[in-house]
Formats: C-alpha cells, structure tokens, sequence
C-alpha cells in the first residue's frame, strides 16, 4: 500500500533542486507597486494588465453589491445561488464577445475542465498544443478521451493528429500563451479543424480585455463566428481585475454545460457582488481604450530597452514579456537581485515551464509609468552584471 512517510522527503528533494515554492504576503492593493513582505515594489509579475483590479470605481461597485447582495450566493447555481447579477454578467459577456449566450464559473481552471469533461469521453479525441495552461492539460487528460499533444503552434502536427476516427473531435489552444506571451495562429488552427470535423475551443484568458478595438480579445466577433470557434472561455481575474471566469457559445453549448459541466454543477456560485464588480470593469474596460494603447507604447518602450542591452526576448507582442536565463537557481538569483533594486520580477521554473526554460516571467500594466519600466531596465541591467560575476566567480 502507497504510505506517506516520503512527504518530507519529497519536500526536501524540491529545495534541493531549487523548485521549491513560496508564498509572498503582499499588504497592500494591487497597482504598478505593491508592499511585499513589508517592502514596497514596482510590480512587475500580475496579470492584471489594465490596471483595473485596484480602480476604485469597480471597488465602489462591490461595495454597493454586497450592500444589496451580501457576501457569498449561498448555493450553486442550479439551487438557489444564480442571482439577477449574475444573469445580467452573462447577458453582457453574449453581447460583448458577440455569441448568443454565456455561462459565468467561479475560477478559469473549473471553465476549462468543466467544459473538456462536459464535451467528450471515451471514443472522442482531444488534441491539445503542448504548451496549453495547465488547466486546459488536465482538462484533456481527466476527460477520458483520447489525447494527443502537438508541437507548439506546429499545426502540420496538429493535423496528422486529427487524421484519425473518433466520434468528437476537440481541438484546444490558449490563445495567448501565458508563458511566452506568443498567440495561436487562429486561422490556421480553424481552417484545420473545420477540414478534420473538428470543434475548437480557445481560452483567451490572456488576451481578453488586452487585444481587440473594444478589448474582447483575440476571438473578434468581428472576424470569428461561433462556428469558427464554437469555445470560447475568458476570465475576470487578469485584465478585468475581479474574479472568475466565463464560457461563451451556442444555445446548445451552454444548457449541455448547465446540465453536464461537474465543475458548475457542483460549486458553489461566485458571489454576487463579483459579478457586479466585473459588470463595472467590463464597461471601463470597453470604454477606457487609452489603456490598451498604454500597453502598446509599454511594451515597445521595454523591447526596445531589453535590446538595447543586449536581452533577447521571444517575440511577443502581449503585456507578457519573458527573459528566459535557462536554470532554475539562476532565475532565482537575478529575481532576488531585481527585488533588491525594487522591482518585483517572479521566477518561474518546472512544471510550469518547460525544463531547462527557467525565466523571468515580466508582465506590464496599464498602470505603470513610462518612468517605471526604465526603473526596470536599469534594474535589469545591473542585475544581470552581477549574475555575470556570480558565474565567472562561480566558474573560477
């Protein structure tokens, strides 16, 4: 029988290989800084990438929602938990991204599974590219289906692996990778999959509310019908600044959900007062287009700056903006030496990322200054001298 004496073990074996994680206690609201451990940092590591989760305007409207809503929906949403709140968020998500209906969960990662176990089983096919969040992997994994991986953005790949009988076919991508901050090719992807019979689904987490005249992201119902992309899931928790997410799509998609989704059935509804909340930050969103073309300028400026020290970043032209140093203890260091210079730069390493692809995972915001991504950069600067020495001394 499995016994649990190796926990500690386990444990011990992650700080040795420098995978070891920790929690930050963070004092403060979240905005371009933030007060750390006591200490205040330029924040350059949330996905809060309009600047909204801090706006007081959407805090205003939580506030006046929990006078009329309370704190928590008391139920799930198939008992007593839907609220008018939370009909009217979803009246809006249809109407925003173009499709006749949406349906709120309470968290990205239950949209995502939820959705995959609702859709297939055994004798269907899933087909995942094989740098997808880890929700959409699980997803994939835990439906019973069939899985096959293919080569990031390799859609060759993907088509050989949907040359195949199956009774579904699902085809999943991020749309903006969160990462390498690098999109889908969404035409390719969609050409393919109408020519194989297969379905798509897209989780546009991170480009919901950054990409798009209005901030509706890379799905553009300008562009995209629902049988283009018949999936479509968005979460509040970046640019919208709350909590959340959403699935978006035909009539026939969404009550197969309400009816067969595990992940919506049996949980609790998100509190009333978010889905207000995210009401107000989806209108500012909407409206306030000065911030996308805030993250645009942002991002050039620190591209520009990174090259001009001699970085070489993926191409990416998101609010996320990776410096891949490779080892694990080394992403490490040159985060610690960042925060020493005030700038908050997390390191992320495996399972996360690929091995031997340890990174600083920098992320900008509509909130930041012009004056704080050169705060960066020199930070990054000096940073990387030391990690210089570090290895030369280490070398030596």
């Amino acid at each position: 029988m499995p016994r649990f004496s190796d926990l500690q073990e386990r444990l011990d074996t992650l700080r040795a290989q420098n995978m070891y994680r920790k929690r930050r206690n963070v004092s403060s609201r979240q905005g371009r800084a933030i007060r750390v451990d006591g200490r205040e940092l330029l924040n350059f590591c949330s996905n809060d990438y309009l600047g909204l989760a801090g706006d007081v305007r959407v805090a205003e409207a939580f506030k006046t929602a929990v006078e009329r809503w309370g704190v928590g929906a008391g139920a799930s949403h198939l008992v007593c938990g839907h609220t008018q709140a939370h009909e009217e968020l979803e009246t809006t998500l249809a109407e925003f991204t173009g499709r006749p209906r949406a349906l709120v969960y309470s968290s990205g990662y239950a949209a995502n599974v939820g959705v995959i176990n609702a859709l297939l089983s055994v004798s269907d096919l899933v087909c995942e590219d094989r740098l997808n969040h880890a929700s959409l992997l699980d997803g994939g994994w835990i439906s019973r289906a069939r899985f096959a991986w293919y080569g990031h953005l390799d859609y060759d790949d993907l088509d050989r692996q949907l040359a195949t009988d199956a009774n579904r076919k699902l085809v999943v991508s991020d749309g903006t990778f969160s990462m390498d901050g690098d999109r889908c090719r969404l035409d390719d992807l969609i050409a393919i999959a109408r020519r194989r019979d297969a379905w798509v689904m897209i989780d546009d987490a991170h480009g919901m509310g950054v990409h798009g005249a209005t901030g509706v992201g890379l799905v553009d119902p300008a562009r995209y019908t629902v049988d283009d992309v018949q999936v479509l899931v968005g979460t509040f928790g970046k640019a919208f600044g709350t909590s959340g997410a959403f699935v978006a799509g035909n009539e026939a998609l969404i009550e197969t959900l309400i009816q067969r989704s595990r992940n919506y059935i049996y949980t609790t509804a998100m509190p009333p007062a978010i889905a207000v909340a995210t009401l107000a930050s989806l209108a500012i969103a909407k409206a306030e287009s000065w911030r996308r073309d805030r993250l645009v300028s942002l991002v050039e400026r620190f591209r520009t700056g990174a090259a001009q020290l001699g970085f070489t970043l993926p191409e990416s032209a998101s609010p996320i903006q990776p410096l891949v140093v490779g080892d694990p203890q080394a992403s490490l260091d040159m985060s610690r030496d960042l925060e020493e210079r005030g700038c908050l730069c997390t390191a992320i390493r495996p399972p996360s990322v690929p091995e031997g692809t340890s990174r600083l995972r920098i992320t900008l915001t509509a909130a930041h200054t012009d004056a704080d991504v050169d705060q960066l950069l020199r930070a990054l600067k000096d940073a990387s001298m030391v990690a210089g020495k570090r290895t030369s001394s280490n070398t030596v």
